[in-house]
């Protein structure tokens, strides 16, 4: 008889005297160890050293640090702002995803696939195109306004906390969209189906029924957009900070920058307030209110109602039309014209046209080799990042080990964590203090890149796992083969379109990522995303706008060829 011990994924088969080492357990370990050293050690070293500047307990470094009037400024104003943002941004949310998702609105694909571009260009894009627009002096559209209406001064002003909340708005609105999105496809319609057979008119059973149901999904979708709003940098930086409206995001830079160990302490307090904002807000959208979602799934395939819009139709379609063309194509149309702009002064034409800039971007060195440090940190971030998150789908949907949770858990918070919490964080630790130094270098960038955007393709894997029967790799399993075959020419080719949609959302968000590489960075490790900042705010807003285009192109190409090899299974 053969008796079979396992202990710590080592089998021993008594009978042969052989030791069967079960390789998964490696790659665990490995995930583990790297979530570790790299993300919980950093973060928790980032809070000691609040508490501890002097390697004595004190807290008077918060007392001082807020005590600055600039500071408890920039703390209100990243309060209200993100708050604001939280707001109006499901206020645009849920109504735009209702219409897409459960009427016969016309033209809903394609509406839904516009709604979600804002998700996938950089912020500070945003920031420049509303810039542009809404400059109080010589923006486009208030320039526009001023003319039709024979207005004496510019009816907005970009560069207010107003102006501050409406592109936050603009360009976080769509985390709320698609939550609240696909919140809305698997919920079962059966009561609504109850209430529109009991007489209740679609607006009735809108407000009394799909709404009360979607509120813990539009609560999520509201944390989420508030804390994105609050650690952003790239929209406070270019939008906020011209017109003296500073955020947490913008005093940790700034005191990053100064140099000195002072100035280190400084970005540390502040960035401790952010980090305790996340961690709360995660904790408050996946306990009581991620249990509270799955109360109105169905437990059988679902086919969410279409409501007729009737008349309705037509006036609905062209009123969602006019928000698209405002909040979606004229930023990015602006920024393409202004690209090809001689004097910005003047509007595009063929006296004031020129491709010298596009030109620029795409024979200067510098931003040639930027662009090939983005390519690369973002190409090594999605891979590792992927192989993680295949393991770990794996060890979520495959195994009944105990603790498996945990690396689920610190690649969540991970996530969640302000982008400028963690860059602090990896400079402070991994610069030779604790016997790694890999400050100044691509690998930095790339750990941090992992940490901030892993969760996004994990998630995608793990919903595939979720959909295939463990009978096919038991089927594998006992005709011989290892779990290393097993997952290669099994579960692989079955996940394939997963396995490629995680890869580009871990990719996409690296390529162009500012706020992290703005305090990483080195002379040799520049990346896009940087090289645009700088223009954008120190050289030519042209030469910036050709190159936010050319990254919008990028992300276009991107979506399109993820959209062909998953054969119309995923896009962004």
């Amino acid at each position: 008889m053969i008796t079979t011990a396992r202990i710590f994924g080592v089998e021993k088969k008594t009978n042969q005297d052989k030791i069967y080492f079960d390789i998964k357990w490696v790659f665990i370990i490995v995930i583990i160890a790297f979530l570790v050293i790299f993300q919980v050690f950093p973060l928790l070293y980032l809070l000691i050293r609040s508490l501890f500047p002097d390697g004595t307990f004190t807290l008077n470094g918060f007392k001082r640090i807020y005590s600055y009037a600039l500071n408890w400024s920039a703390l209100k104003n990243t309060i209200m702002s993100a708050g604001l943002a939280m707001i109006f941004g499901i206020l645009l949310a849920f109504p735009l995803a209702w219409l897409v998702g459960r009427t016969n609105m016309y033209g809903r694909k394609f509406f839904r696939t516009l709604f979600v571009m804002t998700y996938m260009v950089p912020p500070y894009v945003g920031a420049m195109a509303w810039l542009r627009l809404l400059n109080p002096t010589v923006g486009n559209l208030n320039v526009f306004i001023q003319r039709i209406f024979g207005l004496a001064q510019a009816p907005f002003n970009i560069y207010t906390l107003g102006g501050l909340v409406w592109v936050l708005t603009t360009f976080y609105y769509p985390y709320a969209f698609i939550t609240i999105s696909r919140a809305m496809e698997k919920m079962d319609p059966s009561l609504e189906e109850a209430s529109r057979i009991s007489g209740a008119s679609p607006l009735k059973t809108l407000r009394t029924v799909t709404l009360p149901m979607m509120l813990p999904s539009i609560v999520a979708a509201g944390l989420l957009v508030f804390v994105a709003a609050a650690s952003c940098y790239g929209i406070p930086s270019i939008v906020g900070a011209p017109g003296q409206i500073h955020t947490v995001t913008t005093r940790i830079i700034d005191y990053v920058y100064i140099g000195s160990q002072e100035g280190l302490t400084d970005a540390t307090v502040l960035a401790v307030f952010l980090m305790a904002l996340a961690l709360i807000i995660l904790y408050v959208s996946t306990v009581p209110i991620g249990k509270k979602q799955y109360i109105t799934v169905s437990g059988k395939s679902t086919r969410p109602n279409i409501v007729e819009l009737g008349r309705w139709r037509l006036p609905v379609t062209i009123l969602v039309t006019i928000f698209a063309l405002i909040v979606v194509v004229l930023p990015f149309a602006t920024v393409f014209a202004t690209s090809f702009t001689v004097n910005m002064g003047n509007p595009l034409s063929l006296s004031n046209f020129t491709t010298k800039y596009w030109k620029t971007i795409l024979t200067r060195d510098a931003i040639i080799n930027s662009t090939k440090n983005s390519f690369l940190s973002a190409i090594l971030a999605a891979t590792f990042g992927l192989i993680i998150s295949c393991v770990m789908a794996y060890l979520l949907k495959r195994t009944k080990v105990k603790g498996k949770g945990i690396p689920d858990f610190l690649i969540t918070v991970g996530s969640g964590t302000p982008s400028v919490v963690i860059a602090l964080s990896l400079i402070m630790t991994m610069s030779g203090k604790f016997a790694i130094n890999i400050y100044n270098t691509l690998a930095i960038m790339v750990i941090a890149y992992m940490i901030k955007y892993m969760l996004m393709g994990m998630r995608t894997v793990v919903s595939a796992f979720s959909q295939i029967s463990p009978s096919l790799e038991e089927a594998a399993q006992i005709s011989g083969a290892g779990w290393l075959r097993r997952f290669k020419d099994v579960i692989v080719p079955l996940i394939l379109p997963s396995i490629v949609a995680g890869w580009f959302l871990i990719f996409m968000p690296s390529f162009y990522e500012l706020t992290m590489s703005t305090l990483l960075y080195s002379t040799n490790t520049k990346t896009l995303g940087v090289e645009l900042f700088t223009y954008q705010t120190y050289h030519s807003q042209q030469t910036a706008s050709a190159l936010a285009s050319a990254i919008l192109l990028m992300v276009i190409l991107l979506n399109w060829l993820l959209n062909k090899l998953t054969k119309g299974k995923f896009s962004i």
